[in-house]
């Protein structure tokens, strides 16, 4: 195991891209934690948040030193910290916004749908009073063979032998 540290930041990182090795990046860790963690508090406004988006940039930060030539190592993570907060923050207001869409358009369905039953019964009560107009128009005989024919299920025959008619009578 290595002693990183008395070596510069500087130093460590130019180790870190010759020898790829995790220790380095753990002694930044053990510098930095706090920085990083009070910076995402700093825009995150919660703890759990904060602390999350300190790992995830730690995570990061393998594959990051190797990619950025960084002079100033505080003065990037701060930047690094701050750009990683403001997309979690616009993450997080997309998909307030995308929940606010879904609770509207759900409740603009449960309106509609709501709409769509009060037009289902008008509808019905609507043919209801054109059957009973109807009916009310038929002669004694008739309305009483259509009444039991469509309102009781009755067939042409039962209605021939409860009414007395001809079962050609009922069919009229």
């Amino acid at each position: 195991m290595n002693n990183y540290k008395q070596i510069s930041d500087n130093e460590l990182i130019i180790l870190y891209k010759e020898n790829f090795d995790k220790e380095i990046v753990g002694e930044l860790f053990n510098r930095y934690t706090q920085f990083v963690f009070l910076v995402s508090l700093k825009y995150l406004k919660n703890e759990d948040d904060a602390k999350d988006a300190a790992m995830q940039i730690f995570e990061k930060l393998f594959k990051d030193l190797l990619n950025h030539n960084v002079e100033n190592l505080k003065s990037w993570l701060y930047m690094v910290t701050r750009n990683h907060c403001l997309m979690n923050l616009r993450k997080q207001q997309s998909d307030l916004k995308k929940n606010q869409e879904y609770k509207k358009d759900n409740e603009n369905f449960m309106e509609n749908d709501f709409n769509l039953h009060l037009k289902e019964n008008e509808v019905k009560e609507f043919q209801a009073n054109t059957v009973q107009n109807a009916v009310n128009q038929l002669n004694k005989e008739q309305k009483k063979c259509v009444g039991l024919f469509y309102f009781e299920g009755k067939s042409y025959s039962e209605i021939a032998q409860l009414t007395s008619y001809s079962e050609k009578k009922v069919k009229s």
